[in-house]
């Protein structure tokens, strides 16, 4: 008499949850939608640049970082999609591997950031001063740093004589540029009563003291300026780190509990196959 061994596992089940895994493909396709963006913007921005400064300064381009980080988001999400949809282990044990090794990496670097500050600090003194050589090369690393000293009030790295690391601010006697032992308008002290607006208040404010120049310039570095807004919005910082950190352990867990659950699920297909042949055995 033939028939289904009792106890034997129903064909119909299965050990993967729709709601895991479509959570899981949605989480990954809105980021992938994003990394699409980032990417576009990236490829316009580096096209519509000189070609003379394509390759000017990549370490400090703000459009390849912004390139680099969407192509990196692009490829895994793009496993996570398809490794969700497809159910595909090697797929699904890749996402969550490198947003695993992510996740990691940037707990690392903040650990090192408190513990190494002084190290990681001259660090950022040196990106800075790098991306000020660049300042008349690169529109868009010109518009970042415009923005940088409005927002934070500062000027230059250390101080607002950095900019004699640019060519065009530069103070020595033979340099020809009109902009010689200046500084940019965004260092600038703009009253908001003014109603017009001297766009020349930077020339020659190299050649004076400190003192004299804060009287027009914002003379103090934007690197102290940014360790006094740091230690005064810790809280927030730790609130964006928080809202960074989420989504990457949800991403973790939930790719993890699909692949556990793809893996139950393949196992019962083994056993049902086995005792399709072999009712009895």
């Amino acid at each position: 008499m033939g028939g289904r061994r009792r106890g034997a596992p129903d064909e119909d089940f299965t050990f993967v949850s729709p709601v895991v895994k479509y959570l899981l493909f949605l989480f990954n396709f809105i980021f992938w939608l994003i990394s699409l963006v980032m990417v576009s913007i990236g490829v316009y921005a580096r096209i519509t640049k000189h070609a003379e400064t394509a390759l000017a300064c990549l370490s400090v381009d703000p459009a390849m970082l912004l390139l680099v980080v969407g192509v990196l988001m692009f490829f895994l999400t793009f496993c996570g999609c398809v490794g969700s949809l497809r159910e595909n282990i090697c797929l699904l044990q890749t996402f969550c591997i490198f947003l695993t090794v992510l996740f990691i990496l940037q707990l690392i670097a903040g650990i090192l950031g408190f513990v190494f500050a002084d190290k990681a600090r001259n660090r950022v003194t040196e990106m800075l001063n790098k991306a000020i050589i660049y300042y008349r090369e690169d529109i868009d690393l010109q518009n970042l740093i415009d923005f940088g000293q409005k927002e934070f009030g500062c000027c230059g790295g250390v101080t607002y004589t950095d900019w004699s690391h640019n060519m065009y601010f530069n103070c020595s006697d033979g340099n020809p540029s009109i902009e010689r032992c200046s500084v940019p308008f965004s260092c600038c002290i703009i009253a908001k009563d003014k109603g017009i607006v001297n766009t020349m208040c930077g020339r020659g404010m190299q050649e004076l003291q400190h003192t004299e120049a804060g009287e027009h310039i914002h003379a103090n570095g934007c690197i102290d300026q940014l360790v006094n807004w740091i230690h005064s919005n810790l809280f927030l910082l730790g609130g964006i780190a928080l809202g960074l950190a989420i989504p990457q352990l949800v991403g973790i867990l939930l790719s993890q509990i699909l692949i556990n659950q793809v893996k139950d699920q393949r196992e019962l297909q083994h056993y049902n196959l086995k005792h399709r042949s072999d009712p009895w055995s």
